[in-house]
């Protein structure tokens, strides 16, 4: 790896950050190739705001923020004179500063099983986004009508990765793991009814699948799916 007169001089400064309540690692783009995503939930507004400075100090120019209110998301922005923003209310997923010039290879395709996964999914989409990805979102297409999902099977079969997000039984992703050839990331989510034990079922049936080529992440975890399949996208 080369690295920059400006990536040198970074790397002779301290590795982290120490807030008192928090260790922000400032040198986790340098190793890793992505910078500190800070998770939201649990943190006061106070403490996001801080963090984010940080980052935003040690030269990052784009910031993912996961599962914040908007009232959060109004303060940090506030806080930060921040021009572009993207925020999504139902996930609570939100970037500050302009979204990244696209570098991944081809197109992450994010698909949900009902409208009630959208908010995992979102989490998921615009991570992806926030990463330099193309996102291609097919919502509501589940196995209970499935010709919904074969009206789509143009976009999956040229896609890169495909995250499918569903709760129930989970089917989505073994159904479209069965018709594509690339990486399949299922992600289980805890909507449904009584015995789908807050997403357990689903997760249980998508660690089950028989179609090759699907991994599954944990429960109502689009951020961990969103940002697996950027690393594969980057390949």
């Amino acid at each position: 790896m080369n690295y920059s007169d400006e990536d040198i001089l970074k790397l002779r400064k301290e590795p982290y950050v120490d807030l008192g309540f928090a260790k922000v690692d400032t040198h986790r783009r340098l190793r890793q190739g992505v910078s500190e995503v800070i998770y939201g939930a649990g943190k006061t507004k106070e403490q996001i705001l801080e963090i984010a400075n940080t980052l935003v100090k040690s030269g990052d120019e784009t910031i993912l923020i996961t599962r914040i209110n908007e009232d959060t998301k109004d303060y940090v922005v506030h806080g930060l004179n921040i021009e572009h923003v993207l925020y999504d209310i139902q996930s609570g997923a939100c970037v500050l500063g302009e979204l990244p010039k696209t570098s991944g290879h081809g197109t992450i395709v994010v698909a949900t099983g009902g409208t009630s996964d959208i908010p995992v999914a979102e989490e998921a989409a615009i991570t992806a986004m926030a990463l330099g990805n193309d996102v291609k979102r097919l919502y509501d297409v589940g196995v209970a009508g499935i010709h919904r999902l074969f009206h789509y099977l143009d976009d999956l079969m040229t896609a890169s990765v495909i995250i499918a997000v569903a709760g129930m039984e989970g089917a989505l992703a073994s159904v479209i793991g069965g018709l594509v050839s690339c990486p399949v990331i299922a992600v289980p989510t805890s909507v449904g009814y009584g015995a789908n034990f807050q997403g357990l079922s689903a997760l249980l049936s998508m660690l089950n699948s028989c179609a090759s080529g699907v991994s599954v992440v944990n429960i109502d975890n689009g951020f961990g799916a969103g940002y697996q399949a950027s690393l594969i996208n980057h390949v």
